[in-house]
Order: C-alpha cells, then structure tokens, then sequence
C-alpha cells in the first residue's frame, strides 16, 4: 500500500480530519489489519489413518518423496502425541485445546448431551484460521472437516460450525468422517457439488483436492502476491475406504508378502538405523487380537498382501499430490517461506477387523466377510466396486513399534509422524526431535513462531485460554527440556495420562479385545459404576525414558506412582470435562438429540441438495412407504426419481427403457429388483414404494428384518419383490437425493452417473411411522466405525 495514504484499522476512530469542504479535510482509510512484511505461509498437512511406522520417512516402506522434501528441510518429532481418534484430534490441532473442552471426546457423529461430547466447538475456542485471518492472512480449508455439529451438515444449517464461518475464506471437500475417493460427498463453500470428473476419466479426490489448492494459492498470490495464506490441506488418505487406481496399487506389488509380523521386525530394524530409536529399545510383543502371519492359508496371505498394496499405493499417490502443491510453492518463490506442519490425525487403523473388508460398512452391519467372494475381487481391490478397508494386522504393524492402533489410547494409537519445516526460519535439515509434544501444541508454536498473541476476542467473544504450549524453544534447541510435561487421553473408554516421562494406561474393553473378553467385557459395551472400579484396577504403568515401546508393566513394582498418575487422571479429566465416561457407542444413539426441524414421521423432501445419511429418515427393520409426486410428459423418460446411499449399499428408484425400476443393495452382496410389469404412464403420477417387515431380523448376523417391497402407481400395483434379508443398521454415508443419484451410483448394472431424471418431480413423502426393530449391541458395533 502507497505511503500517501492514511489507514487505519477497522477498530479505531477516524485519524483524518472533517471539515465543511473538501478543502479542510484530510482522508484516512480504514483497513483490515495486514501481516508484517515478509510474514510466512503456514501450510497444515493432515493425513488421516497413517501409523507412526507406516512412511518410508519414519521406517516404513510406503513410499512420501514429498513428506521427506519436508522434513529435509526440517525437522520431526519422534515422541508426537494426538488422541487416537478422527475429529478428536482435528478439534486439538485447529484450536490448541484438548478434544474434551472443545466438546469432542469422540467424533462428531456420536455426540451426547455432556459438555466434553457434545459436538460444539463453542466459538470461545478460535481456530488458527480465524486467529490468522484477522492478523491479515487468507484462509482455505481443502479435504477433511468432521469439526461440525454432524446434524446441522445440511442445506437448512445452521452455518455456524462449517468452514466459512471458522475464519475459512475458501472451502472445499467433505464435511464428515470418510467419503468415497471416486465419487465424493463434496462441498464447495457452503454448497453441495458433483465431482468435475468421473473415475473413467481419470478422477481420484486427492488429485482433485491438490487442484483446487493450487488454484486458491494461484488466485490470491495473482492479486496480493505479499499476502500470506493460512492452508488446512487434509486429504482422505488413508482412511477408508482404500481407493486407488490399479497402476497406483501395483507399485507395490509383492513389496508385503513377507506378511505383517516380520514387516514389523523390519520396520523397526530400519528405525533404529535410522535413529529414531536406540539400539537397546524393544519392539512391543505380538498383539493376541491379530493372527500370526505364518499360520495364515495361502489364499489370506494373497488377499491380504493386496489389501496393504492398494493402501500403500492410496497414500503415496496423495504424497505425490501434495508435492505438487510444494513444487508450485516453489515456483511461486514461496516455499522457502512457508511454515509447514505435517501431521496424523491418529494411528492405523484397525476397522477392517481381523479379516479386512471389501466393504468397510460389512463391519458395522454384522456382515461376516466372505474369504472366497474377497479373493474373487482382487483384481477390481481399490477400485470403485469397492469399499475396501485392510486387516487389522496391517494397522498393528503400521504402528510399529508400539503395541494397539486408532481408537485407543496406547501409543499405537496416539504416537504420530510430525514434520515442521520453514527454512527461512527454521536451520534444521532431516534432524529429530525427541521432545514430547501434543497435537493441542500446534497452535501456539504456530502463533509464537509468528510472534502473534492469542487474542482476547474473535467477533466479540471473549476466548478461553489455549491449553497447548509452544514448541518453538525445542525447534530451536535439540537438547532443550520438555515443556509439556502432563497430557491426560481418553476416547471410547480407553484412558492414559504422561507425566513426565511416566505413562500410566487403562484400555477398554481391555488392555485389548481377548483380555477384555476375558473379564466379559467387549468393543461397546457400557461401563457402569462396578466396571469403573474393576478397571482401575487394571492400570498399567511405564516408564517411556526406559521403555518408551511400552514393554514392562512396572505397575506391581511401583504402586504408589501408579495411584499418583491414576489420582492425576481424575485430577485432569474433570478439568478438561472428560467425564463421564461412556464406553458403549450403542447407548449414545439412544440420547435425545437434537435435530434439525420438528420431530415427525413423515419427511416430505424436494429436488436439490442431497440430505446427508444422519438426517435421512431411518427406514431400517422398520415397515415404510416412500412416495414420489411426478410428471411425465411423454414416454421417453429416465432417470433417478429417489436414491439413497451408494454401490456399498442402498436403494434407488428409478426409470429405465420406459420401465420403472426399484433396486435393494443389501451392501453389494445381494440386490433386489422390482421392474415394473407395464411401462410407465405419462400425465401426473403417483408412485409409491411400500415395505412390509414379513420376519424377525438377525442383527449378530448381519441380517436386518426381512419384507415384501411393493411398487405402485397411482394406487396400482405394478411389481413386487421378496428380501430375506436386509442391511441392519446403515447403508453408507451417503444420504437420500431426490431426482438424481448423488455421489457414488447405487445400481452399477444400470448407470455409474447420477443418472437425473428427465420428468418433473414435485415431492417425495417418507412415511417412517412403523414401529422399528432395534438392538443396541449391534448399532454399538455399527456406529463404532463411523470416524
């Protein structure tokens, strides 16, 4: 800005002078506030899923050329913590608060009416983009959100939790737990959107995410080219589900056939060679919960070696997305000058079960996973017939070398890669750091680095404080001392708390699933008052300057230690508002919650923006009618009147070669079809879809109620179909579009596209008020993996 003219800020009085003319005044400008000149860009990179051992960087084989580019110019920390689950972590990162204060003890989606799980982060609590923003950067967010309260995620809002009003200028990605890589739940600022391109024509999300970053940098350096800007660039990988293209997948073929136990050995083989751990550290014991890898039939080993394959190849084509994002940096000039932060949002994960999955909702849904089908598929493992997720063996050595993975709290599922580089700052190339530190640490290194304070206020709220603290002086200073010396974990039950350089460890159901059966208890089952006593007494205690794999339980050794970390558990828990504790997952969706307009049986919806899946009526195990009000002007009309879910799962209702088609995905196993006996009529129509529950279901199975589906038009009937069997508890994450068939298609034997229907649709009317059907125990298991 020229120096002839007088600014001021927004919040300021006018410095000029009025007079009665022209003649005897003098302007000022009033401005927003500008960055200093020369201030960096701060890029957040946040991977989803990806273990501390997994990235050829830290050990692994999975090959990130552009997380290496990074930390040779910087540095990484080997002693990095988050909390072990999705949103969780992402609440800590953007805030510098604990998952808890923020409302978030779990995500978003299993919210409970508590104040640490409530699914509001209260605007007390400021992201770094709006704390950036009003200090004069631009703000974009690309990829993962799930920091929404999950039922406001629709065109009705309210707006308040989503990006655009969390100091995001420019949006662009999904707002939930996990999205379909191929044809994504897209959201572009605060509207729906489909996809640019199909699979066919080459599209992958992570690609599709790099270019928009590229372009949100392009436009704005194009007009303020010394204007910095603040990026959250959180691509899906590698959560579920694992999609990637075929040529991706092979790079790795035969790089995991010598199975997960001894790619463990070899992980940590490399490790220590590498520095990050000494020669005299152990590797955590063998995990009772996962198989050994040798006593496997040849035709697991060949299907599971593929599954880590497609992951493998998922992750690093995102690496190699995310590099061009650092090369047009650099050739903008900006990259020296950049704050990067490279981040996990928790450890592997194990929601493939034991076995893997070629549709991760088979889990949820009790659906027993079928070795002969899953080989069947190896061929299309990846691609967009598949929802597939890996083995759970493969998440325990992802981990490597801790024992446990995501959703709970032993370092396999808290102890994540973290790489911070700014060359033109920061004189560190390929160094570790071995520091404790905590995802809630992010802000305020960010801001101390800056030399910005936390502000009082953001839009006239008053802000509490920051509980993280700067990490700034161990950036600097490789043998500086910890400065963060106490951090509490608690997600679904399972408890930790460090303390300096001691950590004490409470998992649930156990210290893991066969020692949890051994006391009765398993994955979602609740804890009472009884359980709480009984489970403290299973603390285990370690001393991580000696033992930092968590080897030797010294709880039997150290008793009175052990009480003090157990007394300072409580003590932070009820600081941070992490009681109660709730362990089951099925009882959460059992609270009163709150919903978006009045509580009816009856959801009359219109064409337009999807409905996402939790706000969609519940048609599950329960009888239902769903009718549609349309016009058809001539015979030659198709397209998607109604749809719901996806290829892993749903119902859509549709015209095709002037036939009316009504098609039950029992989550690709099974599809059930009626087609109608006539062609469709023209003039004004009534269709209606009924369902009748003809039989009791069986939930430990996999097999909600069986029915009768019946079609009719105006009050005729015109076909019908059987189901011995339907989906239990939920289809997918895709909810319900009216008049096309939004993200990934239903019916992939009739139409990939959204196929949108060439009539005129007035109304679809849901009719929900049949009794339904309900089990807790297996909505536990279901909504277990909604993250």
């Amino acid at each position: 800005m020229s120096d002839d003219f007088v600014m001021y800020g927004l919040d300021e009085p006018f410095p000029g002078r009025i007079g009665k003319t022209i003649d005897d005044s003098e302007e000022a400008w009033p401005m927003a506030r500008q960055a200093p000149e020369g201030a960096p860009n701060v890029l957040f990179y946040v991977l989803d899923d990806v273990g501390f051992g997994q990235l050829e960087p830290f050990g692994g084989l999975v090959k990130a050329p552009s997380v290496k580019r990074i930390l040779d110019r910087g540095l990484a920390y080997t002693n990095f913590h988050t909390t072990g689950l999705c949103s969780p972590t992402r609440t800590c990162i953007i805030t510098g608060r604990n998952h808890h204060s923020n409302g978030m003890g779990a995500i978003s989606e299993w919210s409970t009416g508590f104040p640490g799980y409530d699914g509001r982060i209260l605007p007390s609590h400021g992201f770094i983009s709006e704390i950036l923003n009003m200090n004069g950067y631009n703000t974009f967010g690309l990829g993962k959100w799930h920091l929404s309260v999950a039922t406001e995620e629709t065109m009705a809002g309210p707006f308040d939790t989503w990006p655009s009003r969390r100091g995001f200028e420019r949006f662009y990605g999904f707002l939930g737990a996990e999205t379909d890589q191929w044809y994504p739940d897209l959201v572009y600022d605060n509207h729906n959107i489909t996809p640019p391109a199909t699979p066919d024509e080459g599209y992958h999300l992570s690609k599709d995410l790099t270019d928009k970053a590229i372009q949100f940098i392009g436009d704005a350096h194009s007009i303020t080219p010394d204007k910095p800007f603040f990026m959250y660039f959180c691509p899906g990988a590698g959560h579920a589900p694992h999609h990637i293209f075929k040529e991706e997948a092979d790079k790795y073929k035969g790089k995991f056939d010598m199975g997960w136990d001894k790619l463990r050995e070899q992980i940590f083989a490399k490790q220590k060679e590498m520095g990050i751990f000494s020669q005299d550290t152990e590797l955590s014991p063998h995990d009772p919960d996962v198989q050994v890898w040798d006593e496997l039939p040849d035709d697991q080993k060949k299907l599971f070696t593929r599954m880590m394959e497609v992951w493998a190849g998922f992750v690093s084509y995102t690496d190699e997305q995310f590099g061009r994002i650092l090369d047009m940096l650099d050739d903008i000039g900006e990259l020296d000058n950049t704050l990067i932060m490279i981040i996990s949002d928790n450890g592997a994960s194990p929601e493939g079960g034991d076995v893997g999955t070629l549709n991760e909702n088979d889990f949820f849904n009790n659906i027993t996973t079928d070795i002969k089908a899953n080989l069947a598929a190896l061929d299309t493992l990846g691609g967009p017939e598949n929802y597939n997720h890996y083995a759970w063996g493969w998440a325990n050595a992802g981990n490597t070398p801790f024992k446990r993975w995501k959703k709970e709290t032993f370092r396999g599922g808290t102890s994540d890669p973290f790489v911070v580089s700014w060359p033109a700052k920061i004189d560190a190339s390929g160094e570790f750091r071995t520091q404790y530190g905590h995802a809630i640490d992010m802000v305020p290194t960010v801001l101390d680095l800056l030399d910005i304070d936390p502000p009082e206020s953001i839009k006239g709220v008053k802000q509490d404080p920051i509980e993280g603290v700067s990490l700034a002086w161990t950036i600097k200073d490789a043998s500086a001392a910890d400065v963060h010396t106490t951090q509490y974990y608690e997600v679904l039950g399972s408890r930790s708390i460090y303390n300096d350089g001691w950590r004490a460890e409470c998992g649930y159901p156990g210290a893991n699933y066969a020692a949890g059966a051994e006391h009765g208890r398993h994955v979602g089952d609740p804890i009472h008052a009884d359980d709480i006593v009984e489970l403290d007494k299973e603390w285990e205690l370690y001393d991580l300057r000696n033992d930092p794999t968590e080897c030797h339980d010294l709880a039997k050794e150290h008793p009175d230690k052990l009480k003090e970390m157990i007394d300072l558990w409580y003590q932070e828990a009820t600081t941070y508002n992490v009681l109660p504790l709730q362990g089951t997952v099925g009882s959460r969706v059992s609270f009163p919650r709150p919903m978006p307009g009045r509580a009816t049986d009856k959801h009359i919806f219109f064409p337009g923006a999807p409905v996402p899946a939790l706000v969609s009526p519940n048609t599950y195990n329960r009888p239902h009618t769903i009718t549609a009000e349309v016009s058809v002007a001539d015979g030659d009309v198709d397209g998607v009147i109604y749809a719901m879910g996806s290829n892993a799962g749903g119902y859509s209702l549709f015209v095709k070669d002037g036939k009316l088609n009504f098609v039950y995905n029992y989550e690709g196993h099974k599809r059930y079809r009626i087609v109608s006996d006539t062609d469709l009529p023209t003039g004004d129509l009534t269709i209606q879809y009924g369902f009748e529950v003809t039989g009791d279901p069986d939930f430990e199975n996999g097999s909600g109620a069986p029915g009768t589906g019946t079609l009719a038009v105006n009050g005729k009937k015109v076909g019908s179909v059987d189901m011995d069997k339907t989906t239990p508890y939920i289809f997918c994450i895709e909810g319900v579009s009216i008049g096309y068939d939004y993200g990934d298609a239903v019916d992939h034997e009739n139409y990939h596209d959204s196929f949108p229907f060439a009539g005129t649709i007035t109304k679809v009317t849901y009719d929900v008020s049949g009794e339904a059907i309900h089990d807790a125990k297996a909505i536990a298991r279901r909504l277990l993996g909604r993250q």
